[in-house]
């Protein structure tokens, strides 16, 4: 059986009080609620039976789980380890790779945790107030006040935040689209069911609380969602997968180099008489920690903090670092229509008069609709475009009702009576009479209008039935504002190679007719998702073949993104309600606006604060240039790992004293690695992604590696050979080998050369320079100058190796070319 999650083990402890205080409250009550509400007795029981709307809703991590993820790594493990031992033997000189294990922490622990905190004041700003009747009186709340069998007092603009069932109501209609998707509000009606996360988009009425907490519809959607797992990230699962090869070989080379230092300085007896054993372990130490490439990783973290900071001046929040390379590996994104295409509202389109003839004129009767209060929102879209009501006094008027489809006003002027109908056309027009007007309206609701007609007769109202002879007025359209940056950002896409998914609940025809509006290209029409198969490859065959996908259930997006991954696509999913929460989740990479909901915008590695379509090609601009540029500067740490593996392994089985000290090591990767990758990794690059960085990587990093390791190799020999070489001399003409092909190194990988890599170049030539040079540095370090004869022979070596590195690296590159 699956290990629960924190947040299953609460959310059912949560479940299993509710149950047993519905059976207590059971046994305690038996008189129904009345219409006045609950009294103050009655809200304090339920209280103390555990039955109030309290419920887990973090909007984001906790500063725990960010620390357990970035301090419990194998990395950290590995060189914290090595670190913490230096500090114990008080060799403090030689501890200085510490610094990089603290500085991943830190960078990684407070980007996410101001992001954190970021998410929380969005939540905070969000939250909502429950209006309930209490003892006759109508008094706001907190959500988490709200208790079992409450009266919720609903009007327009009201969000409901308990299941409900409606005991008296006026019209009401709900959206419920941040559950379902669906965008067209719902009718209810007394015995009705709302869902907490709905909207009130017009009417009004009581409902009574029968679900609460965990129990709600939404957070049963939702708690799958809130399990937290790490985004993708194809550099982290590299630096990972090399760790993790290392920490494999790590014990057996750790026992060989501990025992080749040891015979080294005389035996392990007499080295642990001597005390010379706190030399050897340092040197093993030295060989060690050389193989991790815990430079790599802090730099990789640094970029990823930096990208996130250039995104938050853009308003995008990132919550966890890698999610910046993301969207560079991104080749499909999925979109909701609403809110990402559209900004989910309703516009007044034009006006088409007919020919008509009657005491008012359309315009003016339009004003007195969009004038409404308890119009819903289409209606009340009309109020910006007409705002001249008609001179005429109101004598009758029906709500309208989404069954019916349509509302009605009834107007009196200089004693004569006329009637004026709004809504659906082929719920208000004669099939037979208004044919050639029918037509007109299916017309504009093909191209993605929703279309109204606007109808008048003479006399007044009979209650809730349509007048005799009504005769058409004007055809209105409507439509969802498309975003002003959507053609702009799918073009941007599409000049990528990245493929757009739209997924809606809306119905599919729409969506399509949205979408072209929108800018995007795709053949065909949209696909009604109720007809596609269930089978994962059958569903993943359907999603290859088309683009627009309409009544998609929260269920089927995710299954969308699992089959999408099936064929080896990295996704991308962008949603704001609580029906794109799982899906979001399942995602490669998950986007919510800042109008979703809390648990969208927990589950999602970025949010768009400013809700700006726009802001997605900066993500994946930014994406790139981190990716692209990590992938370059990898290749100097990762070849340092080769020859330290192969330096350890062989000085080892020969037992001959390692050839630097891990201070020495710092300060070269300083100038060679560190430096310069970190400018490197700011530079921009526009390059495309490729799969593969790693295995591109290894092709140039073994062999550059293995010509390193055996120009030390053979120089150590000579040198032990020679036997007029001090140690401290050995040392520095090993020092001068790394640095002179670890500076060549730098400058393959930094071609074609510009300007500023030029310049990047040039400064670590002369910091290579002056580490040797200045007196302070070779007192650190314990460098010494060398004769001119030492310093040829170190620096012949060195030329003899990077000659060798190029001519390997050009003859792979062809062979590659050719493959």
């Amino acid at each position: 059986m699956a290990r629960q999650s924190k947040v299953q083990r609460q959310s059912g402890a949560q479940l299993a009080r509710i149950r047993a205080g519905r059976a207590a409250l059971a046994e305690t009550e038996s008189q129904p609620i009345g219409t006045s509400g609950l009294s103050a007795s009655e809200v304090e029981l339920r209280r103390e039976l555990g039955l109030d709307n309290q419920v887990n809703n973090a909007s984001s991590r906790s500063l725990a789980a960010i620390l357990r993820a970035n301090v419990f790594t194998l990395f950290n493990m590995v060189s914290g380890g090595a670190f913490l031992l230096l500090l114990l033997l008080w060799q403090w000189k030689d501890a200085l790779f510490g610094l990089a294990v603290i500085a991943n922490v830190l960078i990684g622990a407070v980007q996410e945790f101001r992001a954190k905190r970021t998410l929380d004041k969005l939540s905070l700003l969000h939250q909502p107030k429950a209006r309930v009747l209490r003892d006759g009186v109508e008094q706001e709340i907190a959500t988490k006040d709200v208790v079992l069998d409450d009266l919720l007092v609903l009007r327009l603009g009201d969000q409901v935040l308990a299941d409900a069932v409606i005991v008296d109501s006026s019209s009401l209609e709900a959206d419920e689209s941040m559950l379902t998707g669906e965008s067209d509000a719902v009718l209810k009606t007394a015995g009705s069911h709302l869902l907490a996360g709905s909207g009130i988009v017009g009417g009004s009425a009581l409902a009574r609380v029968d679900k609460i907490g965990p129990e709600t519809y939404a957070s049963a959607l939702t708690l799958e969602a809130k399990q937290f797992s790490t985004v993708s990230s194809e550099l982290r699962s590299a630096i990972s997968r090399v760790v993790k090869w290392i920490s494999w070989a790590l014990l057996p080379i750790m026992v060989l180099s501990i025992n080749g230092q040891m015979i080294a300085a005389g035996g392990w007896s007499s080295a642990v008489a001597s005390g010379a054993w706190v030399a050897a372990t340092v040197s093993t130490i030295a060989s060690v920690i050389s193989m991790v490439p815990q430079g790599f990783v802090l730099m990789t973290s640094l970029a990823f903090a930096i990208a996130a900071a250039t995104l938050a001046r853009k308003n995008v929040l990132v919550q966890e670092l890698p999610a910046v390379e993301g969207l560079a590996r991104v080749d499909t994104i999925c979109f909701d229509k609403t809110g990402t295409l559209t900004e989910g509202t309703i516009v007044f389109d034009e006006l088409h008069l007919l020919p008509h003839k009657s005491m008012l004129q359309a315009t003016e009767v339009l004003a007195v609709f969009g004038a409404d209060q308890g119009a819903n929102a289409t209606t009340r879209s009309l109020n910006k475009k007409f705002n001249t009501a008609a001179d005429a006094a109101v004598t009758g008027h029906t709500p309208f009702d989404s069954t019916r489809k349509w509302s009605a006003f009834t107007f009196e002027k200089n004693g004569h009576r006329e009637t004026w109908v709004l809504g659906a056309p082929e719920f208000v027009l004669n099939r037979n009479a208004h044919s050639t007007v029918l037509e007109d309206a299916a017309g504009h609701a093909s191209a993605a209008k929703r279309t109204l007609v606007l109808a008048f007769a003479s006399g007044a109202l009979n209650e809730e039935q349509l007048p005799s002879h009504l005769a058409p007025a004007a055809l209105i359209t409507l439509h969802e504002k498309i975003r002003s940056d959507a053609a702009e950002t799918l073009h941007y896409f599409k000049q990528q190679g990245v493929s757009v998914k739209i997924i809606s609940g809306d119905n599919q025809d729409t969506v399509a007719a949205l979408a072209k509006r929108a800018g995007l290209e795709f053949d065909g029409v949209g696909v009604d998702s109720r007809t596609l198969p269930d089978d994962e490859a059958a569903l993943a065959d359907a999603l290859e073949k088309h683009t627009v996908f309409g009544r998609v259930t929260p269920e089927q997006k995710r299954n969308f993104v699992l089959a999408m991954q099936s064929r080896g696509h990295v996704v991308a999913m962008t949603g704001d309600g609580v029906n794109d929460a799982l899906a979001l989740k399942k995602a490669d990479l998950g986007i919510a606006m800042d109008t979703g909901a809390a648990a969208t915008k927990a589950v999602a590695n970025m949010v768009l604060i400013d809700g700006q379509f726009s802001s997605l090609p900066s993500v994946v601009a930014e994406g790139r240039k981190v990716i692209a540029n990590i992938e370059r500067v990898s290749r100097l740490f990762l070849t340092k790992t080769t020859w330290s593996m192969l330096l350890t392994i062989v000085f080892g089985v020969l037992m001959w004293t390692f050839p630097y000290l891990p201070r020495q090591l710092s300060l070269i990767d300083g100038f060679t690695i560190g430096l310069p990758a970190f400018a490197l990794a700011l530079l921009p690059n526009p390059k495309r992604y490729e799969a593969g960085f790693l295995k591109r990587s290894l092709w140039f990093c073994v062999p550059a590696g293995i010509w390193i390791g055996l120009a030390v190799i053979t120089l150590s020999a000579l040198m032990k050979a020679d036997g007029s070489w001090s140690a401290s001399a050995a040392q520095t003409a090993t020092s001068v080998l790394m640095g002179v092909t670890g500076v060549w190194i730098l400058t393959l990988l930094s071609r074609p050369l510009d300007k500023w890599r030029s310049i990047i170049l040039a400064v670590m030539v002369v910091l290579a320079a002056l580490e040797f040079l200045l007196p302070i540095v070779q007192w650190y370090c314990g460098w010494v100058y060398l004769t001119p004869t030492q310093l040829l022979t170190a620096l012949s070596f060195a030329f003899l190796a990077n000659a060798l590195i190029s001519l390997t690296n050009l003859v792979i590159e062809k062979l590659r070319k050719r493959a």
